[in-house]
């Protein structure tokens, strides 16, 4: 049996039905929801990082092509959470290419796993496959590089495509960068779905922790009256009271 048939052996084998009936509601899998047909066999996230472990330097990218595919979710997650190993790897082996012995999974660069995930993206439709992987894969590989690409998928007609574009904005943010995060974040205060106003909120928010409080507050002077709530809301949570009830009373 192939390292993939083994790993996906173990999926099966840590099911749990009664699990997965909670994951379905939670991840809005019914009809007409955004997470519509999704299926879930009710593995729990540190679970799936176990595998991630284990099998990460066991799978070559055709093989993940296969995983993220799947219409199990778990199969897709564990497939991004073994790239974002892998793109973490080959960054540590560019920095210091005797850092690391020899083996396939090496030969791997960061840039083929950026044009990966972005060649993906149909498969990466939930909103914990884009957090736990955008910022670690799309924003770390473009931390060095022209961003334009953010501002294409934030156009899109994906409501995931979008949401890579905002969180991928998070490695700036921990670099010390605003620029990009507040130009995407302005080019969807008009976005209809509450994930993209929870993400944008989430970065913002983000912005004030790591970057300054002013960063925020002048985002908010500038553009508070065109937020979402939902959005305005997240973005305040680490604010003073004071300032809360303030932006929240515009």
């Amino acid at each position: 049996m192939n390292n993939l048939n083994l790993l996906r052996a173990e999926i099966k084998k840590l099911a749990s039905p009664a699990k997965a009936k909670i994951l379905q509601r939670f991840f809005k899998t019914a009809p007409g929801q955004y997470g519509a047909g999704d299926i879930f066999l009710g593995l729990m996230v540190p679970q799936q990082r176990v595998l991630e472990n284990k099998y990460w330097d066991k799978l070559s990218l055709s093989d993940l092509d296969k995983l993220i595919k799947s219409k199990i979710h778990e199969e897709r997650l564990i497939a991004l959470l073994i790239l974002v190993k892998k793109y973490s790897e080959a960054q540590r082996r560019h920095s210091d290419p005797d850092s690391l012995g020899e083996g396939s999974h090496l030969k791997i660069t960061q840039e083929d796993i950026y044009k990966f995930y972005l060649g993906h993206t149909k498969y990466i439709n939930n909103w914990d496959l884009v957090d736990l992987s955008a910022p670690n894969i799309v924003g770390r590989f473009l931390l060095d590089k022209d961003r334009k690409i953010l501002y294409q998928l934030a156009k899109s007609k994906s409501l995931w495509e979008r949401r890579v574009a905002i969180l991928a904005t998070f490695a700036f943010l921990k670099n010390g960068e605003t620029k990009d995060a507040v130009a995407i974040a302005k080019s969807l205060l008009a976005d209809k779905h509450d994930l993209i106003h929870k993400a944008t909120g989430w970065m913002l928010r983000e912005m004030g922790k790591r970057c300054g409080e002013k960063y925020l507050t002048d985002f908010l002077d500038a553009n508070v009256n065109k937020m979402p709530r939902t959005a305005l809301r997240y973005s305040i949570e680490r604010l003073p009271e004071k300032k809360r009830k303030y932006y929240l009373a515009i």
